[in-house]
């Protein structure tokens, strides 16, 4: 283990040793193009450096900028550089990017059977992100294809498999989903290598394949690595196959690891086996007993409760199971009445039970338990057609039109009062799933004078479901141009409203294109230049991709920093100028402790806009808005319903560093939008790779910290430590 771990850690740290033999001033040039997405004379000249370590650190600034202008000078650096190093930076640049036109310079590098094998491995992962992004071009078969036959090459070479080429051909694999490739992923299922295992599960998973049955249920039996039986419990539910019920009742029930437990409780909720109730109640009893002792306000158990509470709502669907109501109402009042998962599984368990209570009871003044009761609510939506039921949707219908009313009726100080504008979204999304004839009716005058823009947007998500009616398109048009001169801090309206309109009536929305190409927000431009694309509307605006190539500096006068240059000559420099290893953020929690180790060498601006905020105390009291078991944990949002951020926007620094266990990540909604929120791995997380900017890590001894934290634990203090 040792010896791989040796080896794995010379792998990721490229980015770092190239970065420590690169002068500051230098840095301080490519970090500064990287921010403003400029990809320039500059940049060209340092990619033809006499340096390698110059060359290999322009290269990946050019991935990270993906201006298809650098594909030419990269692909050079592909096939012809003297340096390994810079030719597999430009392989993973170059997959970035994610342009066809460089597909044939990866098959080139592939058929080559005496290329380095890290080239190798790094154009196998390129080879998957181009051919992802562009299924539609025949080059992306080939592209498929030949990552299929470098998979089979390497299970050939046995004992002299390179590793890092099998992990991220396995992740291609994932990205382009090839005909057949499942077969090929199974081949690694029982490597020597517990990663490789892992990772062949995992793509399995996520690529729903049903073959493989024995070989998972051998895995889940007797492999020693926790992450191998969990990934195998998982595949397990997905075959379905009823004769391994007994098995994965076993580990969801009595397995040692949390991460095993909670993906075999998951699988029995896809198995639909009403034998596991008893079973799992048990189990949940004993939880939540412990759940009771806890000195914390919100015990550790309450993860794994609402794994089990899902389960059981999968499992029993309008069975008005006793012993299930009674476990989810004692745990649902414990738990004060916040958590959706325990709503919705009481809503699909028994339905009319629910809403007569739900009805009787007050709501509280947590904008909470409102959200969990509107989510609740909303399942009755999807109970089958029958008189018992549509009396029963009928009346939360009414229920919802009523609090829509009620809501439109308050005065702005009641709507913040309490935070209750932030359960507002899942009242409306809700309220949509009833599909009502008077939804549009309903929402477009909200849209129209609600002052939250969350909310706004919300109603935009909906109403772009809706019909292509004039009275929608032209309350989208009015409240895109509105949206754009009053929402400063956030841009999701902008982005709900113009994409919306754009669905409905794409030759309507070209007024609003036209304003969104002109917006100072960098990615309300280039959602706008996307959408031109998509919608092949190329023709009705010249020259229109230039008005995403670059960043504008952040001017006062336009009264936002959304989609803007921020950053000084100092900033650069004071970024560039830490090292991995010197800086450390360390999380006093409600359960104890633990440290991210930065790293700035391989992050620089995402380390140091990381290190501005907690400086200013602005993770102190945050509560953990999301916690997936098994995923991540997440934090860093100071409104807590996962939409909050600082009121602007960083771009990302992709690089070479893996989502392992413990690795930390920037929450995104689509690239360069990161800001404050980020998350902790709890598990190897492949698929996110090259995707999410990795900027930090958490050691093993503190991810039992992170392990125990649950939704609405609070980050009590952050400290920035320098050594």
């Amino acid at each position: 283990m040792k010896k791989l771990l040796s080896v794995f850690f010379a792998i990721i740290s490229l980015s770092a040793i190239v970065s420590a033999h690169v002068p500051i001033k230098t840095l301080v040039q490519i970090v500064r193009a990287e921010d403003e997405l400029r990809f320039d004379k500059t940049l060209e000249t340092l990619m033809k450096s006499p340096d390698a370590h110059i060359r290999t650190r322009a290269a990946l600034a050019a991935g990270r900028i993906g201006n298809e202008a650098a594909i030419p000078l990269l692909i050079t650096l592909l096939e012809k550089d003297k340096d390994d190093e810079v030719r597999a930076m430009a392989a993973f640049a170059i997959g970035e990017i994610e342009s066809i036109k460089s597909a044939d310079a990866i098959l080139n590098i592939l058929n080559d059977t005496k290329i380095n094998e890290s080239i190798r491995a790094r154009a196998v992962e390129a080879a998957g992100k181009i051919a992802a992004a562009n299924p539609k071009d025949g080059k992306s078969k080939l592209l498929g294809e030949v990552i299929l036959d470098v998979l089979n090459i390497e299970f050939e070479l046995g004992k002299k498999q390179n590793r890092e080429t099998i992990l991220l051909g396995l992740t291609a694999i994932l990205r382009v989903r090839p005909e057949g490739g499942d077969l090929i992923v199974g081949k690694f299922l029982t490597n020597s290598d517990a990663r490789i295992r892992t990772d062949a599960g995992n793509t399995l998973v996520r690529l729903r394949s049903k073959n493989f049955g024995d070989i998972f249920l051998a895995l889940l039996m007797t492999d020693t690595e926790p992450m191998v039986r969990a990934n195998a419990a998982r595949a397990l539910g997905i075959s379905e196959d009823k004769a391994t019920f007994i098995v994965l009742l076993d580990k969801a029930t009595k397995d040692k690891d949390s991460r095993v437990r909670v993906s075999a409780i998951r699988s029995l909720g896809s198995l639909k086996n009403a034998e596991a109730v008893e079973d799992l109640i048990k189990t949940g009893e004993k939880l939540f007993a412990d759940y009771k002792k806890s000195k914390f306000a919100n015990p550790s158990e309450k993860n794994e409760l609402l794994e089990i509470a899902t389960t059981l709502s999968r499992i029993l669907p309008n069975t008005n199971n006793e012993k299930a109501v009674k476990f989810l109402q004692d745990f649902r009042q414990a738990d004060k009445f916040t958590s959706p998962e325990i709503e919705i599984a009481l809503a699909k368990i028994a339905p009319k039970t629910y809403v007569e209570t739900l009805s009787k009871e007050n709501f509280g003044k947590d904008w909470r338990t409102h959200s969990a009761a509107y989510q609740g609510l909303g399942e009755i939506a999807n109970l089958e057609s029958n008189a018992e039921n549509n009396e029963l949707k009928s009346k939360v219908r009414i229920l919802f039109v009523q609090i829509i009313g009620e809501w439109i009726s308050f005065d702005a100080k009641e709507k913040t009062a309490d935070k209750m504008n932030l359960s507002i979204p899942d009242l409306l999304r809700a309220f949509a799933a009833f599909k009502s004839e008077n939804t549009s009716g309903i929402l477009r005058p909200m849209l129209e004078t609600e002052e939250d823009l969350f909310i706004r947007a919300a109603i935009a998500e909906i109403l772009g479901e809706q019909s292509a009616s004039k009275e929608n398109t032209e309350t989208l048009k009015i409240s895109f141009e509105k949206s754009l001169k009053t929402d400063k801090d956030s841009n999701d309206a902008q982005f709900a409203i113009l994409s919306a309109l754009v669905k409905l009536d794409k030759l309507n929305a070209i007024p609003s294109l036209k304003l969104a190409l002109d917006a100072p927000d960098f990615l309300v431009r280039r959602l706008a230049v996307n959408l031109i694309k998509q919608n092949d509307l190329a023709e009705k605006f010249p020259n229109y991709e230039a008005k995403a190539a670059t960043l504008k500096l952040y001017a006062a006068k336009t009264g936002t920093k959304q989609g803007q240059i921020l950053n000084t000559n100092a900033d650069y420099t004071r970024a560039v100028s830490r090292k991995n290893g010197t800086v450390k953020a360390i999380f006093e929690t409600e359960k104890g402790t633990f440290t991210i180790n930065l790293m700035p060498e391989d992050a620089p601006l995402t380390v140091d806009n990381f290190i501005k905020l907690a400086q200013k105390n602005y993770f102190n009291g945050l509560e953990v808005h999301r916690v997936v078991p098994n995923f991540v944990m997440q934090d860093g949002d100071p409104r807590g319903d996962g939409n909050g951020g600082p009121g602007y926007s960083i771009r990302c620094e992709l690089n070479m560093l893996e989502y392992e266990r413990g690795t930390v990540g920037m929450a995104l909604s689509g690239k360069d939008t990161g800001g404050s929120q980020w998350f902790v791995t709890h598990s190897p997380q492949p698929h996110l790779d090259g995707g999410y900017t990795v900027f930090g890590r958490v050691n093993e001894a503190d991810m039992k910290v992170v392990d125990a934290i649950v939704r609405g634990d609070k980050i009590i203090r952050v400290r920035i430590k320098n050594q």
